[in-house]
């Protein structure tokens, strides 16, 4: 038990410090980018369309974009750092000592969650102010905040063990995370969608993740967010049993 405290404590002490000695870039340039989402949506949209009953379009986004921010950035934190730890060839430094796959695992999720939860906070604090917002059930805006960031931490260690060059990893985010985040529903309700599109977003994992989490402000959502929950914790655990299984494999980590 000792053993595992001390070493999940010293990796995740480790990546907290990597990502917040350039918080410049790793926190206030998210915080900016969500800024003039909102500026830009809220200042053309507002007004002229309702998705939720009663919320205005500002209102309706600000959720989005918290959860977005908070998606990306958990992501980017884990991958980010094993890519890196990969190519500098520190990586070794973890892999030898006696560290558990789950530890490992763990430390990289929890600072990623870290990272997550305080660009999202930083997105609300800001955005906030241009939006009259209720928290109707905030135990799903935590539950979703903390699920949405460990499933993204968990996904950015499977993307960072697969990659071996940061074009790999862009790749990964170009092509899959970005446009799943994107088409879950930040900017707009899926309901309004056509019936075909709307049928491919209840495939994306991404969508059950930021409509549960807007559903703890107002209280709506597209689906019920007990089924939301259900599909955001079984995503999670399948992911978390890949990364574990890919670690305790050494998969692309021993050369």
């Amino acid at each position: 038990m000792n053993t595992f405290s001390v070493g999940f404590r010293t990796l995740f002490f480790k990546e907290i410090l990597r990502f917040w000695k350039v918080a410049t870039q790793t926190i206030a340039a998210p915080v900016v980018s969500a800024m003039l989402y909102l500026l830009i949506f809220g200042h053309v949209l507002d007004g002229r369309v309702e998705m939720l009953d009663g919320v205005s379009y500002t209102s309706f986004l600000v959720p989005g974009l918290v959860m977005m921010s908070v998606l990306q950035n958990a992501f980017a934190n884990s991958s980010s750092s094993l890519i890196q730890s990969k190519i500098t060839g520190n990586l070794v430094f973890i892999l030898l000592p006696p560290l558990s796959h789950v530890e490992i695992l763990s430390a990289y999720v929890v600072a990623s969650v870290v990272r997550g939860l305080a660009v999202g906070f930083g997105v609300f604090v800001i955005t906030a102010w241009f939006a009259h917002l209720s928290f109707v059930a905030p135990l799903w805006i935590i539950v979703f905040a903390l699920l949405g960031a460990g499933i993204l931490g968990t996904l950015g260690v499977i993307a960072g063990i697969w990659a071996e060059k940061f074009d790999q990893l862009a790749a990964f985010q170009n092509f899959l995370i970005t446009p799943a985040t994107f088409l879950a529903g930040v900017f707009y309700s899926i309901k309004k969608l056509p019936p075909f599109w709307l049928a491919v977003s209840h495939f994306n994992p991404f969508f059950y993740m930021i409509d549960g989490f807007r559903y703890g402000f107002f209280g709506q959502s597209d689906v019920s967010p007990w089924t939301s929950l259900g599909i955001v914790a079984v995503f999670f655990v399948a992911l978390a049993a890949i990364a574990i299984n890919l670690l305790r494999r050494g998969y692309k980590l021993r050369h």
